[in-house]
């Protein structure tokens, strides 16, 4: 199968690379460069520099709505159009233009989570299961019929890891499904409008945490956090991001040598680094101190003589 292949951070990145062996993958069209960190460097996407590296043909319109870019499309003679995580509208014009379509990789469980931030969304909703489907594009949003679709546990994943495991498993399921296009097997199914939910993208300080929050609350903020999306806090006076956590449900096992523990109290015990929920505790494995580099909790702790003594608090960026 010809195939023009859309798609622009790294979860698109890992199934682009999973796949171009098994298809022939004519052209990538992603994101245009941009600034993607706090420097004013000009960067390109996670699949600009694959698909460069792999000596594909690199497209960076700005809209695919222009004329000129359609007709391109059409004279490549494709077979399909993937799409994942492209963040470009697809118009009509260009949904009608492959012989099978266009092929969508969504990372969720349709027709849960339909719309931007699908897999955050799941980990935050406290979801059992996260998955991929393999979807047929249409001109509502993640509204189309789907003809494969794969389930695994979230467990205790964080979004990193979730959304490479995905990545793995929609490389492997869009390769049956245009298999099965392509031969006329494919059995589509039909979204049930009444189980949609949306995954609205995240947006600036939703994963901040509070003391006031319940522990599970706080570990799915800092599970589903990321570089864009940081889960911070302000402990012991200085405003930090966690990067790992893991919760604590009963408060009374750690054995601390101050008074009863509430709320927007930091323990230092075991050499390990508790904050302490509404419900529960957090223990801090990892951390990001702003302006510093990561560290751990037992070194943050090292270095702050209120916390080792048993006085420093913790709360939100703009209090508890």
């Amino acid at each position: 199968m010809r195939i023009a292949f859309m798609g622009s951070p790294e979860f698109a990145a890992d199934i682009l690379e999973d796949i171009h062996e098994n298809m022939e993958i004519v052209v990538v069209y992603t994101r245009e460069d941009a600034v993607r960190s706090r420097g004013k460097q000009l960067l390109p996407t996670p699949v600009k520099v694959l698909a460069q590296a792999l000596g594909i043909e690199v497209r960076t319109p700005k809209t695919l709505r222009d004329e000129a870019e359609q007709d391109y499309l059409r004279s490549l003679g494709l077979d399909a159009i993937v799409v994942a995580a492209y963040g470009r509208i697809l118009p009509k014009e260009v949904l009608d233009i492959p012989r099978f379509g266009c092929i969508n990789v969504h990372a969720s469980l349709l027709p849960r989570w339909r719309g931007a931030a699908p897999i955050e969304r799941a980990i935050l909703a406290g979801d059992e299961f996260a998955g991929v489907c393999i979807m047929r594009m249409e001109e509502g949003l993640d509204t189309g019929d789907f003809c494969v679709s794969r389930s695994i546990p979230i467990a205790d994943m964080n979004a990193a890891t979730l959304t490479s495991e995905l990545a793995s498993l929609g490389a492997v399921s869009l390769i049956t499904a245009l298999d099965h296009i392509e031969h006329g097997c494919a059995r589509w199914v039909v979204q049930d409008e009444n189980e949609v939910t949306y995954a609205s993208k995240i947006e600036k300080g939703e994963l901040d945490l509070s003391c006031n929050m319940d522990a599970e609350d706080a570990i799915r903020c800092v599970r589903a956090s990321g570089v864009a999306h940081p889960a911070k806090c302000v402990v012991a006076d200085r405003v930090v991001t966690l990067l790992e956590a893991d919760k604590v449900d009963d408060v009374s096992v750690i054995k601390s040598t101050g008074d009863v523990l509430h709320a927007g109290d930091v323990a230092f015990v075991g050499k390990k680094l508790y904050l302490i929920c509404n419900n529960g505790a957090l223990v801090v494995d990892s951390l990001k101190p702003d302006g510093k580099s990561a560290m751990d909790g037992k070194a943050f702790a090292a270095g702050n003589k209120d916390i080792r003594e048993g006085r420093a608090t913790w709360s939100g960026i703009d209090g508890c």
